[in-house]
C-alpha cells in the first residue's frame, strides 16, 4: 500500500475562514496545512468532522499570564495552567505581557519572562513589552534591541499610580516605536478623573466593589482616547487601543479611523456580556467582576456590537487577568478592603471563544466569518503572525473543530485556569471546541489535554506596519516650523 500523503486528514467538515464557509477536507503534513479539497487521500490519522465547523485556532492577543502586578500581586495562573485553559477554549496562540515596573531593566524582564514561558507554555506565544519606566536606557537601548529580537509591540498605561506614563514620556515611547517600527498598545483612561472619583467615594464610605464602576467615569475613556490619538497623530505612529468599553470610546475610535489615522482597537467579552450591575453583590462577592475599565451598560454593549459590525473595532481579546478570590489575589489587602485595594482583573482565556461563538454563530449575531476574523485572523494580521489565524495552505495547522450543537453550562469547577471561578458561571452556550490542534498536533480531544508543558513555541514578530507613514510626521518635522530640531 502506498504511503499516505498526509499525517492527518480532517474529513467532512465545514471549513470557516474570515471570508467564506465551504465543505472541504483538510490535509495536514507535519505542522502545516498541506491541502484543502473534497475526497482527499486517506491520512495516517483521520478525524471525522461531519456536522462540525473546522475553524482556525483562536489568537488571544491580550492576556496576563504568570505576571506580577505593580502592587506586587502574582496572578493565579502559571504558563502551564493558563495555556491549558486556552487550549480547552479553542485558543492556540496567545500574546501576553513581559511587565516592567519602575526600577526594572526591561531586557532582564523579558529574559526572565521568556524563561517562564519556555518551561510551561502549551500553546504558541509571543509578548507585548509593558513599559512603566521609560528611562533613557529603556527608550534608546533596550526597546530597539528587543524589537529586533522579535518583541514588536509595546504596552503603555495612561492610568494606575505605579504604571502611569505621562504625556511627555508617552511621546518618547511613541517616537521610539516609530523609529523601530513597533506597535504601541495602550490602556487609555484619564488618570486624574479616576483618582479623584475614587478618593471622594472612599472618603464618603462608598467602598464596596460595586463602587469600582462609578470610580471610572465613562468620560475618562473618550478623553484619554482623544488625547492618545492626538499624540500618535503628531508622531504618525500606529496604535492599538485596548479594551474599549463605552459607546463614546467606540465613537472616538471611529472618528479617528475616518480621518485616516493609524488606530486599531479591541474590546473584550466582559464589555459585551457583563454590566456594572454584576458588581453589585453581597459583601465582597462583586470583587470577582472587578476589572478596569469596568463593565458598563446594555446600551454600551449594543454600541460595541455595532462597532464590531462596522469594523471600527478589529479584535476581541480576553484581557485574561486571573486573581484568585482569596488573600493571594483579590483579598490581598485583608478581609475588608475597599474597592481601591482590590486587584482589578478577571479570567477569560477559556470562555472567550465559547461565549462569542454562542453569540455570533449560534445566535446569528455576526456569523462564522466575522467570528473567525475578530478572534483569529485579524489579531494574527495586526500583530504580524503570518502563519496563524487562518485555514490556508502553508499556514500552521492550528485548528479548532467546533460542535455547533453541543450545549454547555459554564461552571467554576469546569475551568482549567487557577482562578477558582469564572464570571460567566451559570451561562449556557451552544457550540464547543471538541478537538483542538496546534501545529498539526492534537492537544485537546474528548475532554482530555494531550499537550506537554513547554511544547508551545515562541513566535518572534518583526517590526512593520500594515500601512506606510502618511506624511503627517514629515510635515511636522519641517525645520521651518521652528520646533523640528527640538523633536529630532
Amino acid at each position: 500500500m502506498a504511503e499516505s500523503s498526509y499525517d492527518i486528514v480532517i474529513r467532512g467538515g465545514t471549513v470557516g475562514t474570515a471570508c467564506d464557509r465551504f465543505e472541504a477536507d483538510v490535509g495536514i503534513s507535519g505542522e502545516t496545512i498541506a491541502a484543502l479539497g473534497r475526497g482527499l487521500p486517506a491520512g495516517r490519522r483521520e478525524i471525522d468532522a461531519g456536522g462540525k465547523l473546522v475553524l482556525p485556532g483562536g489568537v488571544d492577543s491580550h492576556c496576563h499570564i504568570e505576571q506580577l502586578s505593580a502592587a506586587g500581586i502574582m496572578n493565579a495562573d502559571t504558563w502551564e495552567s493558563a495555556t491549558a485553559s486556552a487550549a480547552f477554549g479553542g485558543t492556540t496562540t496567545v500574546i501576553s505581557f513581559a511587565a516592567q515596573h519602575v526600577g526594572m531593566d526591561l531586557s532582564r524582564v523579558v529574559e526572565d519572562y521568556a524563561a517562564l514561558a519556555r518551561r510551561g507554555a502549551m500553546v504558541d506565544y509571543s509578548f507585548h513589552m509593558i513599559v512603566a519606566d521609560p528611562t533613557e536606557a529603556t527608550i534608546r537601548e533596550h526597546l530597539p534591541a528587543l524589537i529586533r529580537e522579535g518583541h514588536a509591540s509595546i504596552k503603555v498605561f495612561m492610568t494606575y499610580d505605579r504604571l502611569l506614563v505621562q504625556d511627555e514620556a508617552m511621546l518618547d515611547v511613541l517616537m521610539a516605536a516609530r523609529e523601530n517600527r513597533a506597535l504601541v498598545c495602550v490602556h487609555a483612561e484619564n488618570h486624574g478623573m479616576i483618582a479623584w472619583m475614587g478618593r471622594r467615594l472612599v472618603e464618603r464610605g462608598y467602598t464596596a466593589p460595586k463602587f469600582h464602576a462609578m470610580s471610572h467615569p465613562r468620560v475618562s475613556e473618550p478623553e484619554a482616547f482623544d488625547r492618545l490619538i492626538a499624540m500618535a497623530a503628531l508622531i504618525d505612529q500606529p496604535i492599538m487601543i485596548f479594551h474599549v468599553s463605552t459607546a463614546e470610546g467606540a465613537a472616538a475610535v471611529r472618528r479617528a479611523r475616518g480621518e485616516g489615522l493609524k488606530v486599531f482597537a479591541e474590546t473584550c467579552p466582559q464589555y459585551l456580556f457583563l454590566t456594572a450591575r454584576d458588581l453589585d453583590k453581597p459583601g465582597l462577592e462583586g470583587a470577582k467582576w472587578m476589572c478596569s475599565p469596568p463593565p458598563r451598560t446594555e446600551a454600551d454593549q449594543e454600541a460595541l456590537w455595532r462597532a464590531l459590525a462596522l469594523g471600527d473595532l478589529q479584535t476581541i481579546s480576553s484581557d485574561h487577568a486571573p486573581y484568585a478570590f482569596d488573600q493571594t489575589g483579590k483579598l490581598s489587602a485583608g478581609s475588608n478592603p475597599s474597592f481601591k485595594q482590590i486587584a482589578n482583573g478577571l479570567p477569560g482565556l477559556e470562555t472567550r471563544l465559547p461565549l462569542l461563538f454562542d453569540a455570533m454563530v449560534s445566535k446569528g449575531r455576526l456569523g462564522v466569518e466575522r467570528f473567525v476574523d475578530l478572534t483569529a485572523t485579524a489579531p494574527a494580521r495586526i500583530y504580524n503572525l503570518p502563519r496563524k489565524g487562518s485555514i490556508a495552505i502553508g499556514a500552521d495547522a492550528d485548528i479548532a473543530i467546533w460542535d455547533p450543537e453541543k450545549s454547555v453550562t459554564l461552571t467554576d469547577a469546569m475551568m482549567h485556569d487557577r482562578t477558582g471561578y469564572t464570571p460567566y458561571a451559570g451561562r449556557t452556550v451552544q457550540g464547543w471546541p471538541v478537538t483542538v490542534l496546534r501545529r498539526g498536533e492534537i492537544i485537546v480531544e474528548n475532554g482530555r489535554l494531550e499537550a506537554r508543558p513547554g511544547s508551545g513555541r515562541f513566535l518572534p514578530r518583526s517590526g512593520g506596519w500594515a500601512a506606510e507613514p502618511s506624511g503627517r510626521f514629515e510635515a511636522e518635522m519641517d525645520p521651518a516650523r521652528n520646533f523640528g530640531a527640538v523633536l529630532r
